[in-house]
């Protein structure tokens, strides 16, 4: 197996072997902490423009089944895995990951100490880094000149390079399910089945659909999906959420990225952690009961609570590090979360979060001002 490299900013170097596609890739460098779902974590549009690494020490032991993917494709930079399993086995196992990582063109490397390497991004932070081979690493002509290429990677057009939607649909004839225009931020797929799950039809929407045009669609709820990037660079999706929040008779439900731009839309302001949420075992608090539930995460900016305005209420927070988790509007049916409720990978703790939507969505705009997220769990 070939030698390869992860060069990050600072300039660490850590040694491995070669997996997935030959070349070099660079992106910037996160951890991603769960025992499974490195399946969902290669498929989830919000990893766009990252190098994945992953901290549990033996991944592709149950191989590759396109059954858990969260979109149709890999969307991460490259691939960092401490041992990959080359004998996976699993009744729903359609083959190895590595063959999966080289049929998605995805560079990664493995055989290096994933746990050091997370020590480093904690107390560093996030940080670019490159992938490359040991035949590209013997061409570059100066490590300095390498660092200033990693330094200078950004991250660019991330939602409009994930969202798959690219009109708006056409209702041909209003039905007795609930109909939920969805904003693809970059949608996962277990979204679109919670809300399949009960009963609800969804339309998927460009992240750029004007206001008026959600409107005329006449749906039940609006959700607001997850996906890459700053979400502060989303001016234009802000502009138009802000316009639905000022209709404020649709129910609307953020989770991750729609968090945020909920929240921006709402004038509140976002902040870049120091190293994200990345897995499937976070707990966040619930602010009114005090209950800890267990969480799938990613994400690497939040919400400021202190830039909230008096009509916001901080629902969840992160019983780590006290950061904002989730929201609740008192002027229009409006709430939204960090963490990710469909829970794939990841325990169902707030799996419950689906059936308030379709509560609020059954009040409509009556579910305003306090609705009771604790009256059915």
């Amino acid at each position: 197996m070939n030698k390869a490299y992860l060069i990050l900013a600072d300039g660490t170097c850590f040694e491995g072997r070669s997996i997935g596609a030959l070349g070099t890739s660079m992106g910037e460098t996160v951890f991603a902490t769960g025992m499974t779902g490195c399946l969902e974590t290669l498929t989830d549009p919000s990893y766009y423009g990252q190098i994945a690494v992953q901290t549990f020490p033996l991944i592709g032991n149950y191989g590759v089944i396109p059954q858990d993917f969260e979109s149709q494709k890999s969307w991460v930079s490259g691939y960092v895995v401490r041992e990959l399993c080359d004998q996976p086995s699993n009744f729903r196992c359609q083959g190895p990951l590595d063959d999966f990582l080289k049929a998605q063109k995805i560079v990664g490397v493995c055989g290096i100490d994933t746990r050091a390497l997370a020590k480093r991004l904690r107390e560093k932070g996030v940080m670019n880094g490159m992938i490359l081979s040991e035949d590209a690493f013997k061409k570059q002509k100066s490590l300095e000149d390498l660092l200033q290429k990693i330094r200078s990677y950004k991250i660019q057009d991330a939602v409009q390079s994930v969202c798959r939607a690219k009109e708006i649909p056409l209702v041909q004839k209003k039905s007795e399910k609930k109909l939920v225009a969805l904003y693809d931020f970059g949608a996962k797929e277990n979204i679109m089945r919670e809300l399949k799950k009960r009963g609800a039809e969804t339309l998927l929407l460009p992240f750029d659909a004007k206001a008026e045009d959600v409107l005329s669609l006449n749906p039940d709820g609006i959700m607001l999906s997850n996906g890459p990037g700053d979400p502060a660079e989303n001016k234009g999706s802000i502009d138009e959420v802000k316009k639905l929040c000022a209709y404020g008779k649709i129910p609307i439900f953020g989770i991750c990225l729609g968090h945020q731009i909920l929240a921006l839309a709402r004038g509140g302001k976002t902040l870049k952690l120091k190293y994200g949420h990345r897995g499937s075992n976070h707990p966040v608090k619930d602010e009114k009961t005090g209950r800890v539930y267990i969480t799938s995460q990613n994400h690497g900016y939040a919400v400021d609570p202190l830039s909230l305005p008096s009509f916001a209420r901080m629902t969840f927070s992160n019983a780590n590090d006290g950061t904002c988790e989730g929201l609740e509007y008192s002027d229009i049916p409006a709430f939204s979360v960090q963490f990710h409720p469909e829970a794939c990978a990841g325990p169902r703790d707030t799996n419950f979060l689906f059936d308030k939507f379709f509560a609020m969505m059954n009040q409509g705009a009556d579910a305003r001002g306090g609705f009771d997220f604790h009256a059915a769990q």
